[in-house]
């Protein structure tokens, strides 16, 4: 099988990486294996790519230690941050063609494609303005000593990155681990293996040595947990289910018990209060669960309303709702594309059936949209209880649950009664219930009178089975350095 075929989008032509990059080449996998990636529109092939196996990820490994012990030591802080604003740039130029590839690969609209290429580059661009300004501290113990820190990089990291934002994890994990002196092998999701080849072929026009960035196509259960058992592997970066990341742990475990961050699951509250801007709210509310199609590990699920205002946000919701366009993800006005996967959406019509049977109410939404791809319904549930499964597990679709609250404290016990603490929001107009009712929440994120606005400059992750260790922002960083204490002696000798 080749390693490039042109494919043809609806608005580009472009030549398609297909095969495993390693050492800055695109090479076969070890056993000649492929699989064929899905266009969850319409539900045919796309095109077939090279699998990495353990073999392939061994292979990828070594030349990843390689590079760290050889030309990437040797390279200076500030040619790291060129070379991450370099690949920015380059993501900037090739917009059309990344976007593209994300709408046709992965189904989100190509507004909201194109939005995660620039944060995309906006991300690597950061970390390399971070390359050169990572720097430790000198510590006046006593006269005698002499006593400084040293952040070094970790080493060869593991990165496992989901298919919902296949680009923007991508940058979200390469960034910072480059910018501070680490090499990667990262693994794509099986259902979104495109961009981040396309990506690839970019690190290597950006000028990046062999070696220090290789991107492997495969599947969790064998190339996932190949990486996250790897004698040689020094940490690993996960973005996925609560349940894959518990797995990741213990290999991390049993194996060379290697640093680990895991940014996993969440079923975040939506609170709005009845003094808060309606039409605001409702708009961010909106936002909130049917972006990117409801796949997105920080959803605001959960909408907890205050009971005076109930009845007419419901109404006005749901007329929200119905106003979202589901359909192609090549058409302007398309908000909603189709779930990623048979499988994918599979598992959210369960969770609406189950629903159902349950005994909440279907206020709208609730079924399969048309008759070809993986599109489904946004979907409103109501009279729910807190012991309803479509209340307290994660579904990641465009279905939500909307509850009742009679007052503050209601609400943050509530919102707080989940085994999640990823993200949550605050709607109102007064900035002490905002700042008191944020503080009370146990979530990693907080937006007030908003929602999903993430940014690469903030910190982001999650309370309790929502993670660990925070990516984005400087404290990203602390994931991929290791604090080395030098103590030196300036006084005579004490024994002898």
């Amino acid at each position: 099988m080749a390693l490039v075929q042109e494919i043809t989008t609806p608005t580009v032509k472009y030549e398609q990486p297909l095969g495993l990059f390693i050492n800055n080449e695109f090479v076969k996998g070890v056993d000649g294996k492929t699989f064929e990636t899905i266009n969850p529109a319409d539900e045919k092939p796309i095109v077939a790519v090279h699998e990495a196996t353990e073999k392939d990820v061994d292979i990828a490994v070594k030349a990843a230690r390689t590079a760290l012990e050889g030309v990437w030591k040797e390279t200076t802080p500030s040619n790291r941050g060129r070379l991450l604003t370099k690949l920015a740039d380059l993501f900037e130029r090739d917009i059309d063609i990344l976007a593209a590839i994300e709408s046709l690969d992965n189904g989100k609209p190509l507004s909201q494609a194109k939005g995660d290429v620039l944060n995309s580059a906006g991300c690597l661009r950061y970390y390399g303005g971070w390359a050169d300004k990572i720097v430790g501290q000198t510590i006046d113990t006593d006269p005698n000593y002499l006593t400084y820190t040293r952040h070094e990089p970790v080493g060869v990291c593991g990165q496992i990155i989901p298919w919902n934002f296949p680009l923007l994890m991508w940058a979200w994990k390469i960034g910072p681990a480059v910018a501070a002196g680490n090499t990667v092998v990262l693994k794509t999701a099986e259902q979104t293996p495109l961009s981040g080849l396309y990506a690839a072929k970019l690190v290597k026009e950006a000028g990046f040595p062999p070696g220090v960035i290789n991107i492997l196509s495969g599947f969790g259960k064998v190339a996932g947990a190949a990486i996250s058992h790897h004698m040689d592997i020094d940490k690993v970066a996960f973005t996925g289910s609560t349940l894959v990341g518990r797995s990741i742990l213990q290999a991390a475990a049993k194996s060379n018990l290697k640093k680990v961050t895991l940014e996993l699951g969440g079923k975040s509250p939506n609170i709005v209060f009845p003094d808060a801007n309606i039409d605001n709210a409702i708009s961010w509310v909106n936002f909130g669960i049917y972006f990117n199609h409801g796949q997105c590990c920080c959803a605001g699920s959960r909408i907890l309303v205050h009971e005076s205002i109930y009845d007419k946000f419901l109404e006005r919701f749901k007329e929200r709702t119905l106003a979202n366009k589901v359909g192609n993800p090549f058409e302007s006005d398309t908000f909603q594309g189709p779930q990623v996967s048979q499988l994918q959406f599979d598992r959210i019509m369960g969770y609406i059936e189950d629903g159902k049977k349950s005994g909440a109410k279907v206020l709208t939404g609730g079924a399969r949209h048309g008759d070809k791809g993986y599109f489904i319904q946004p979907t409103i549930f109501t009279d729910v209880n807190e012991n309803m499964k479509i209340v307290q597990e994660e579904i990641f679709g465009p279905v939500c649950t909307v509850q009742k609250f009679k007052d503050e404290e209601e609400a943050i016990r509530i919102a707080n009664k989940t085994v999640y603490g990823l993200a949550a929001a605050v709607h109102t107009e007064n900035i002490n219930t905002a700042i008191r009712v944020s503080n009370a929440l146990r979530a990693g994120t907080v937006w007030v009178n908003n929602y999903n606005m993430i940014h690469y400059q903030s910190p982001f992750g999650g309370y309790k089975e929502s993670g660990l260790g925070r990516e984005l922002g400087s404290y990203a960083l602390e994931n991929y350095t290791e604090v080395k204490t030098v103590r030196i002696y300036l006084g005579e000798a004490l024994f002898g």
